[in-house]
């Protein structure tokens, strides 16, 4: 008997992220292990005060990115299962703003391919963070070519 396709694990929009629901997309009776993480938004950021976040995504792209990064996770760590949620939109102090769960058979592993896909969405998938505080809002991990660094 052969699988049908992999169910969607991923998701990006605006409603607020549960950790019942990225663990209920891993969960099942040959997982002996289960990891979540949780990104939350904090009220600094390298030395700034922050009151809110602001995530825009190229939402079909970032998707497609995601779900790759998943595939490539399952198929290089045997026997585990990925989900990524993130959102996008204006996020408090407090808010999560993405869930990274794994499932496998054994806990190491359950661990290593949370933050694989943690790592890589970072890395990789097209979502941009605008931070708000005192100052005002500024992008963060870019720089204007036209304002010298640190003056954006």
């Amino acid at each position: 008997m052969t699988e049908g396709p992999a169910p969607r694990r991923i998701a990006i929009g605006t409603e607020p992220l549960s950790a019942d629901a990225a663990i209920a997309l891993v969960a099942r009776e040959g997982a002996g292990g289960i990891a979540v993480f949780l990104g939350t938004v904090r009220d600094v950021n390298d030395g700034r005060a922050v009151t809110r976040l602001e995530y825009e995504a190229y939402a079909s792209m970032a998707g497609a990115e995601m779900d790759r990064i998943r595939a490539e996770i399952e198929t290089e760590i045997p026997g585990v299962r990925v989900a990524a949620l993130h959102r996008t939109g204006s996020l408090g102090v407090g808010d999560v703003s993405v869930i990274c769960a794994a499932s496998a058979p054994h806990r190491d592993d359950a661990f290593r391919a949370c933050r694989v896909m943690i790592d890589r969405l970072k890395e990789r998938v097209p979502i941009w963070k605008r931070e708000h505080g005192p100052d005002g809002p500024y992008w963060v991990g870019w720089e204007d070519a036209r304002c010298p660094p640190g003056h954006h």
